[in-house]
């Protein structure tokens, strides 16, 4: 690779981490090509652009970055893979699933909306993350109980008048 190619491929890195506020470090060493392949197809049905780097390439990228990624880099070592995604807990739920089949891909770490997490440890309390929906979804229906009460309650009084 020539310095021109390590430059744009930087570059490319970089913009990608600019462009998302959810980025896993994985380890998918180790696995062939079928389940590689089975892996990008999970991660593609669940809107997860899987890519392979190279360790420098990606730890040049994070410090050209504005986000602060912390101990992130200090991580990049071996094989390294990166899960880009829109949802906080789609690929910590994809890695969780398929690694019932086997032991990889094991979490390095993960960069979550200004957070870091680093370790394999963290990926049960990264599963149970919540999406935004999830959430938003919780609050409707917090706001929704105390509303059909009241309605519920209405409808029992004129009932009784009746």
């Amino acid at each position: 690779m020539t310095r021109e190619e390590k430059s744009i491929a930087i570059q490319d890195l970089t913009a990608q981490l600019a462009d998302t506020k959810i980025v896993y470090v994985a380890d998918i060493s180790g696995l062939n090509a079928a389940t590689t392949s089975d892996l990008r197809r999970a991660c593609f049905k669940a809107g997860i652009k899987l890519e392979v780097v190279k360790n420098t390439l990606l730890a040049k990228a994070m410090e050209a970055s504005e986000n602060e990624y912390g101990d992130l880099p200090s991580i990049l070592k071996g094989n390294s893979a990166i899960m880009i995604a829109e949802a906080a807990n789609g690929p910590a739920k994809v890695i969780k699933e398929f690694r019932k089949k086997g032991t990889k891909p094991e979490l390095k770490g993960a960069y979550i909306n200004e957070e870091v997490y680093i370790g394999d440890n963290q990926l049960d309390s990264l599963v149970a993350i919540k999406s935004k929906e999830e959430v938003i979804g919780e609050i409707i229906g917090l706001l929704q109980s105390p509303a059909q009460r009241v309605i519920s309650a209405l409808k029992n009084q004129f009932k009784d008048e009746e």
